[in-house]
């Protein structure tokens, strides 16, 4: 009983902190919470995912830009914009010329940049565009979950850049549960393509980021890692078609 009541309380943590779903917060966290919440990340992805490709499944009788539009502010809303602050922030520093040290103090100034701001348009230019193009319903939740899942193969390869940081915390994560968890998607026509590029472009990132911060990552880097895995997973279904 033990043990099923920690599962359901990594669930439980893993939806809280990643999603704004209407469900009670979790009120102490103990040592080792978040990185068992981190199996069940890919949750996270099956309810942002879910909740966009039913807009797309639908069909409602509206113009398809002001479907993918929704689909956006969805997406957005669900998530708390917290990867998508990830991705702001961490253009600001990483695009950066400057030292490692500098670029992780511009982490953590809550003001937005140039690099932030052009970074962050294009990020919602390009989802909305994909969301726009002839992709199947179900690829948002592939997308969703995908990076989720694979967000994990970063963070445990990586040192947190900040011992402190929620990061950190997360770090030593259940990757093989997280990817039995994500697993059914697989199932889905044409989503080992959308898994592929999402690896491709989250190691990638990753180690982007990682060597302009001195050789780890933090909360804001692993934000930016999950937005262009599922970016790169909707391009997927999108070339596919």
């Amino acid at each position: 009983m033990g043990l099923m009541r920690d599962q359901l309380r990594a669930a439980h943590l893993a939806l809280t902190f990643l999603t704004t779903l209407p469900l009670p917060h979790v009120t102490e966290v103990r040592d080792g919470d978040f990185a068992r919440a981190s199996a069940y990340y890919p949750l996270a992805g099956y309810a942002v995912g879910g909740a966009v490709a039913l807009l797309l499944w639908l069909d409602a009788p509206l113009p398809g830009g002001v479907i993918a539009a929704l689909g956006v502010g969805a997406w957005l809303l669900l998530t708390g914009m917290l990867h998508f602050d990830g991705l702001v922030d961490s253009a600001d520093a990483l695009f950066a010329m400057k030292t490692p040290a500098e670029r992780l103090v511009i982490l953590r100034d809550v003001h937005m940049g140039a690099f932030g701001l052009a970074t962050g348009g294009l990020y919602l230019l390009l989802l909305w565009s994909l969301l726009s193009a002839p992709i199947p319903p179900l690829a948002p939740l592939v997308a969703a979950v995908a990076a989720r899942t694979l967000l994990l193969l970063p963070m445990n390869t990586y040192p947190a850049a900040r011992a402190e940081s929620l990061g950190a915390r997360s770090r030593e994560g259940r990757i093989w549960a997280a990817a039995l968890i994500a697993a059914p998607t697989l199932l889905i026509p044409g989503a080992w393509l959308a898994w592929l590029a999402a690896l491709v472009g989250a190691l990638l990132v990753a180690a982007f980021a990682a060597r302009r911060l001195g050789g780890g990552l933090n909360g804001d880097t692993y934000g930016m890692i999950v937005v262009t895995a599922e970016l790169l997973a909707l391009g997927a279904f999108a070339w596919g078609r």
